[in-house]
This record gives C-alpha cells, sequence and structure tokens, in this order.
C-alpha cells in the first residue's frame, strides 16, 4: 500500500460512514487489503488496477459507496476515521515489527 495521507483516511472514513455499522470492521480490513493488492499490481504490471485504483487506500475507498464528507461532530462520522487510523497503525506496527525481527533480544 503506498504512503497514507490524510486525503486517504478521510475517504476511507466516508466508505465505512455508507456502510452498515456491524460490516464496518470487515470493509475497513478489505479497504486496507485491496490498497495494497492495488499497489502491488501497479508497480508490477505499471497500470493502476481497474477496481482498486492505484494502490492509495483512498482509491480503494472511491471503488465503493461514499457517505459525504463528515464533520467531527458527528459521532458515528469519528467512530468511522477512528477505526481507519487504528487499523493502518496496526498495520504499520505489524510491518515495523518484520522489519526490526530481533528489536525487542537487543541485539
Amino acid at each position: 500500500m503506498r504512503a497514507v495521507l490524510l486525503s486517504d483516511i478521510r475517504e476511507a472514513a466516508r466508505a465505512l460512514r455508507a456502510a452498515p455499522a456491524p460490516r464496518r470492521a470487515a470493509l475497513c480490513a478489505r479497504l486496507l487489503r485491496e490498497a495494497d493488492w492495488a499497489d502491488r499490481h501497479t508497480r508490477r504490471l505499471g497500470r493502476v488496477h481497474p477496481l482498486w485504483g492505484n494502490g492509495t487506500l483512498l482509491g480503494a475507498a472511491r471503488a465503493r459507496r461514499l457517505a459525504p464528507v463528515g464533520r467531527f461532530d458527528d459521532p458515528e462520522y469519528c467512530a468511522c476515521f477512528q477505526m481507519v487510523v487504528t487499523a493502518v497503525l496496526e498495520k504499520c506496527a505489524g510491518r515495523s515489527c518484520k522489519r526490526g525481527l530481533h528489536a525487542h533480544m537487543g541485539i
């Protein structure tokens, strides 16, 4: 997946807000996966993925129905925004752990 910008988080939150609440966690994970797959596709073939875009979270989110741009005085939008940020942080933490495989051992 390409670098994550504020616009990526915003669009992913809009996609989650447009989905029924019980499906949002699965959709969030799927958006991250699709962005990753699209990035691999784009890098390998030199073409944007026809469904999931250019490898950004924004591209994957825009392939879905989007709610109107959210406001931070809307608790439901805030929850969606937070869900995306948390998922991105977890993905980054998992990746950095693999990079520094033995960092926890003090080697």
